[in-house]
């Protein structure tokens, strides 16, 4: 059984003219790995010096990519969770407001 991941735009969202497949895997696990693959490098484009993980996340909200895998049963990988914990590695956290 192949597993497909598809992208979606979250600047577009909801508009299946802006989907497309980014490829074909033979393992729930491959098409995983490539789905954090595709947030990473948004994630790592977006990144400036100095951003929050939150600045961070909502960059990404807006304007980066949400693969998801076709073909499995349930949610095997929810994109927006993932960069959320990615952000918090990435960027630190904001300051508190003193």
């Amino acid at each position: 059984m192949a597993f497909k991941v598809m992208v979606d735009d979250n600047f577009h969202y909801q508009d299946e003219d802006e989907r497309y497949t980014y490829g074909e895997f033979d393992t729930l696990e491959a098409a995983v790995d490539a789905c954090k693959k595709i947030v990473d490098e948004y994630l790592r484009s977006a990144y400036k010096p100095g951003m929050t993980a939150e600045e961070l996340y909502a960059s990404y909200q807006m304007f980066g990519e949400d693969p998801w895998v076709s073909g499995a049963d349930g949610v095997p990988f929810c994109s927006w969770k993932y960069a959320e914990q990615r952000c918090a590695d990435i960027a630190p956290k904001a300051k508190p407001m003193t």
